[in-house]
């Protein structure tokens, strides 16, 4: 069974110059995509940074070759999904080919710093759907009007349309936006954590249900996993290397209308070492890393992203480009 394996650019825990030579390299040790986060704020206060996704997109596609590049980008107030579809269109015909794009409900950090409203679940997952159709509509129509609860478009064309196909997908760690998936994407996009406690019981119903209502075969939509990795040989140091993250597992994170990185990072503090060892994929050696994702690959997985928060990125690259990824490029499928 062949796989993707992709290495996710985070503009949170590192600056845009480490972020493209870490790009670079992960086309260079056999990475087939690269993907990039898109928030305004990040996850943590102390040593943190917040590059923007879609100017540093361009330029790591100008210095990489043939690997695919997208970024995880919630289409909600800060970005109108009329602007998010000319962004994504402009870069498809500059590396046709090459760009994807997968949307999500957001966090309170991409809003409400600029002084925009944090909406609720409902309400985002309802402009998630809008944003999905008015995206698709520019992409292929002319002079496009749109009248939806949260979002109109007035006679609005892009004269700039794509090259090619841009895939596009929807990040879902629950079944409401796993439906949406299913209706709509290319491809679903759902954390290792989710994968190991819900995705067979309740993401991949509902990514099934909406594929069937909307009379599309579920089976050619692409499941990608992202997981959260920390390569050491030293298991100490692994899952001390995972601590920036901390606050990605402080129950009801996602929702709450939390959006100083100070207060994040506070919160994060209730997180106990025990947590991060079984929460996380801590990798001292090649075996843990190949049983892992042949898990994944066992129930139809066909993309395994990595944000790795190793304490040597360029070792981690080094890693799985020599050790882990070619036991799964050599085999046939």
């Amino acid at each position: 069974m062949s796989c993707m394996f992709g290495f996710y650019a985070a503009h949170e825990q590192y600056d845009p110059n480490e972020l493209l030579n870490f790009a670079v390299k992960a086309e260079k040790y056999g990475f087939d995509t690269i993907w990039s986060s898109d928030h305004f704020h990040p996850w943590s206060h102390t040593n943190a940074h917040s590059g923007f996704a879609w100017v540093w997109m361009a330029v790591a596609a100008e210095r990489t070759r043939k690997v695919l590049i997208g970024s995880v980008t919630p289409p909600l107030l800060r970005h109108h999904p009329g602007v998010v579809a000319q962004a994504f269109a402009t870069l498809n015909v500059m590396y046709p080919g090459r760009i994807f794009l997968c949307l999500a409900t957001g966090e309170s950090m991409n809003e409400a710093p600029l002084g925009l409203k944090w909406p609720s679940y409902r309400e985002r997952l309802a402009r998630l759907e809008e944003a999905i159709i008015i995206i698709k509509r520019l992409w292929k129509e002319d002079f496009v009007d749109f009248e939806g609860k949260y979002y109109r478009l007035r006679k609005a064309n892009l004269y700039t349309k794509p090259k090619t196909h841009i895939p596009l997908y929807v990040a879902a760690n629950g079944p409401s936006t796993a439906y949406v998936a299913g209706k709509y994407a290319d491809g679903l996009l759902t954390s290792g954590r989710v994968f190991e406690e819900k995705f067979q019981s309740e993401i991949l119903p509902a990514l099934e249900k909406g594929a069937k209502d909307a009379n599309r075969n579920p089976e050619e939509i692409k499941k990608i996993i992202h997981i959260i990795t920390s390569y050491d040989e030293d298991f100490d140091r692994a899952v001390e290397g995972c601590r920036f993250w901390n606050a990605t597992m402080v129950p009801g994170i996602f929702d709450a209308e939390v959006y100083d990185p100070r207060e994040i990072e506070e919160k994060a503090r209730s997180i106990k070492r025990e947590d991060v060892i079984k929460r996380r994929f801590i990798v001292t050696s090649e075996e843990d890393a190949i049983k892992k994702i042949e898990l994944y690959l066992k129930f139809g997985v066909n993309e395994v992203e990595f944000l790795s928060t190793s304490p040597d990125q360029n070792k981690f690259i080094e890693f799985f480009g020599e050790k882990v990824l070619p036991y799964f490029k050599d085999r046939k499928p």
